[in-house]
């Protein structure tokens, strides 16, 4: 191949070898793979005494299952085919990870950074209300969350838009998920796509056939890993896997250029630094280079991408020197690469497993909003009661007093982000035993992405077959 597809010309020619390899016919492909529907808006809005018409997007790749669920963007890259691209990315992660959500996504043509915070207010809210007129954003069909260039303030302000539209639906906070805690929202969920590539990471590291195949050993500790972006999931990924693993960070990818330290970066303090100074240059104890994108092909142990879509390219894939690459962002390789990098024997984690931490909370904020209650408030303090007692039964039995830190530990009960976080967890061990166990079937499964997919499609065939679709 000496051209590159598409974006969604790439998700597709991926899912297309993992269709082969388990035999599945065109028809059933064909209905798999299709987006079922793309709404485009164009709204106008008055921003500082002028008309502007905005362009919007929400693809619906598959509602097998409802609601369908996926994130909206704001950039002036965004485009239908990346949206649609990442719909379909959306329905496959989702029956990976087995969350029952079907596959959606949408962005804004739009620079966030371009606006005052009342003026995307104004843009966010009558975005809400094309979608919402058009049947792309309930509780029940369709439910956003955050992506590049939104967060959980633009979520609030799209559910109190479905509520003014919508003010007899009781279960209005659900329309949306990724909101803040105050409003509707989850404990553990802005840390959650950084939370998962940590537990993929993690699960990774208890196969030692798997690690030594990726020519490595031993566990994370130590391990000298890349990132690229180190926006929310970036950030929270070097985070963890740097204090609660003990990995070396040793290069950070940004958007001005990149930082390097062999010994390891302290991402927190890089952190503070890029709010305080909006860029990586000039950071005490790193050498700067320029060049950022010449630092994926760095040697280390791991590389990150967890910034944009094609990021590791035709151009750049021979020179890439990692074992690992765990795809925290989405597509950041592209279908040529994926090619090459498998063919030197390159271990590529895929996105649809590796950044599916955020629509598992996602799911688990939609389950507490439909049921009106926060995880824990039935059983807490009945879990405390018996970690008291079993301590108490234990200074019976040995006649010895349980010391104060024991007995606290025994004692407590889990709160709502220490069950965010033991789902989330489960969650991504679960899935990656399941790719791992479709990757050994062998039968054409020759790398851990077309295995993903291959968990995907049949979950997905099997709903189809079971609902009498075809």
């Amino acid at each position: 191949m000496d051209h590159e597809p598409s974006f969604r010309e790439s998700v597709d020619l991926m899912v297309d070898r993992a269709m082969n390899a388990i035999g599945l016919d065109q028809g059933t492909a064909s209905a798999i793979k299709s987006c079922n529907s793309v709404l485009q808006v164009r709204f106008p809005v008055r921003i500082r005494n002028k008309i502007e018409v905005f362009t919007g997007w929400r693809a619906v790749h598959s509602d097998h299952r409802l609601p369908a669920k996926g994130g909206i963007r704001y950039a002036p890259y965004a485009d239908q085919d990346e949206v649609e691209a990442l719909a379909a990315l959306m329905t496959y992660k989702c029956a990976i990870v087995n969350v029952p959500f079907g596959g959606s996504k949408g962005a804004l043509l739009i620079d966030p950074a371009q606006y005052e915070r009342d003026e995307l207010e104004l843009i966010t809210r009558r975005f809400t209300l094309e979608l919402v007129r058009k049947g792309f954003l309930s509780p029940a069909t369709n439910v956003p969350a955050p992506d590049i260039g939104t967060g959980q303030r633009e979520m609030a302000w799209m559910a109190d838009t479905y509520k003014q539209l919508q003010p007899t639906d009781i279960n209005y906070i659900a329309c949306v998920t990724g909101k803040p805690v105050h409003h509707g929202g989850i404990n553990g969920r802005v840390e959650a796509t950084g939370r998962g590539v940590q537990y993929a990471l993690q699960e990774f590291f208890r196969h030692p056939q798997d690690v030594a195949a990726a020519n490595m050993q031993g566990t994370l500790e130590g391990k000298r890993i890349v990132v690229q972006g180190l926006g929310n999931v970036g950030y929270h990924a070097a985070k963890f896997l740097s204090e609660e693993d003990g990995a070396k960070i040793t290069a950070i990818i940004e958007r001005d250029g990149a930082l390097i330290n062999e010994e390891g970066l302290n991402v927190e303090d890089v952190y503070q630094h890029i709010i305080q100074h909006h860029s990586v240059k000039n950071f005490p104890g790193a050498r700067f280079e320029e060049n950022g994108k010449s630092v994926l092909e760095m040697e280390c142990d791991i590389l990150i991408p967890a910034a944009l879509e094609s990021q590791i390219t035709l151009e750049n894939a021979d020179r890439i020197k990692a074992r690992l690459i765990a795809e925290a962002a989405n597509g950041p390789l592209t279908y040529g690469a994926d090619e090459i990098l498998h063919k030197r024997g390159v271990t590529i984690l895929p996105d649809a497993y590796v950044n599916a931490g955020g629509v598992t909370v996602s799911y688990f904020e939609w389950i507490r909003n439909i049921s009106h209650i926060r995880f824990g408030r039935m059983q807490r303090r009945h879990d405390e009661m018996r970690g008291h007692q079993v301590a108490s039964m234990l200074e019976t039995i040995t006649g010895t007093k349980v010391a104060g830190h024991h007995r606290d530990s025994l004692a407590r009960g889990a709160d709502e982000l220490d069950l965010v976080r033991s789902g989330l967890d489960d969650t991504m061990r679960t899935a990656y035993q399941e790719i791992r166990e479709a990757f050994l079937e062998g039968d054409g499964i020759q790398d851990l992405r077309t295995a993903s997919y291959v968990v995907a499609i049949r979950k997905i065939a099997r709903t189809y077959l079971d609902v009498g679709v075809y």
